[in-house]
């Protein structure tokens, strides 16, 4: 079985080299690193700065400019790269958390109907423990597979796939046409919800590990949920059925409720001042079309994604 690596970079940093290193010391082995990366210049910086010729030959690094990068098409044009069985989608900040992540992550997708299988996400050592809880959450401790049938009892969560770190089956991933070629977000649950809906299953594997966190301000919570509003508004046919905002209530709930049982205050208020921001981000960007272009271009973290407009 072969396997490959795709993995968008934009300003990579010594991080990136860590992530490199223990793709390399993987117990399954994997084939290629595909590297779609944006702006060369900064590649050309990272190279300079970091000695990495002992895996520079399972690199390969394919460049393009800024205004031509998309969630989608980027991430579709690796996959169009590779001739692998299965693609291991990504991110340039998500660190295996051990040798075993490959091995792990793949193993579901051994059935020929899962379509794709997400890792377990955990806070970075030093991160805030709010962001730890809400890694909790998001990514459990128990493993578990979704089907057609737990849409309607799961709702948008039925749709959760993150790409942060998450293996394909390109056979599958082929025929069904990939990530949809243009959006600001949620590639992956779009394709996600296409899997599911084409009677496909989708996999989460607690067992397989990466280290992810953000430690996000209320701002940047506020452009990046404006976004993740933005491509449900332009995606009616997958999100407009669902209930979009229950899950996250409910994670609020849960999380302010562990905050005050530990009597941290300031941390319970700090938490509830930044989900104000998400959710209001998150109408906003649901409704961005009523909103003045500027407006929208201020909002979003990606000024490019809207001068099409």
């Amino acid at each position: 079985m072969k396997i490959d690596v795709i993995i968008p970079t934009y300003k990579p940093d010594e991080g990136f080299i860590e992530i490199l290193r223990m793709l390399e010391k993987q117990s399954v082995a994997v084939n290629r690193i595909i590297v779609m990366n944006t702006d060369r210049k900064y590649w050309n910086k990272f190279v300079e700065k970091n000695t990495y010729e002992d895996i520079l030959e399972k690199i390969e690094v394919y460049h393009l400019i800024k205004r031509d990068f998309d969630h989608g098409r980027t991430r579709n044009t690796g996959m169009n790269k590779s001739d692998a069985d299965i693609c291991v989608m990504m991110t340039m900040d998500a660190l295996p958390v051990d040798e075993t992540l490959i091995e792990k992550l793949i193993e579901p997708l051994k059935e020929n109907d899962i379509a794709a299988c997400y890792a377990r996400q955990i806070g970075r050592p030093g991160c805030s423990y709010t962001e730890m809880l809400t890694r909790e959450f998001n990514y459990p401790v128990q493993s578990s597979v979704r089907t057609k049938a737990d849409i309607e009892r799961l709702q948008i969560k039925a749709y959760f796939c993150s790409n942060v770190c998450c293996a394909y089956n390109k056979r599958i991933f082929d025929s069904l046409g990939g990530f949809v070629d243009h959006t600001i977000f949620n590639e992956d649950m779009i394709y996600a919800a296409k899997a599911l809906n084409n009677d496909y299953r989708i996999a989460y594997c607690a067992e397989a590990k990466v280290y992810h966190s953000h430690e996000y301000s209320a701002t940047e919570q506020f452009k990046r949920n404006f976004d993740n509003g933005v491509s449900h508004a332009q995606y009616p046919d997958v999100f407009a059925d669902i209930k979009q905002v229950g899950e996250g209530a409910k994670m609020v709930k849960v999380i302010l409720k562990k905050l005050m049982s530990e009597g941290k205050i300031f941390q319970s208020v700090r938490y509830i001042w930044i989900s104000g921001f998400k959710f209001l981000g998150f109408k906003l960007g649901s409704n961005y079309e009523k909103l003045p272009k500027i407006l929208i271009r201020w909002f979003s973290t990606d000024y490019g994604y809207f001068s099409w407009k």
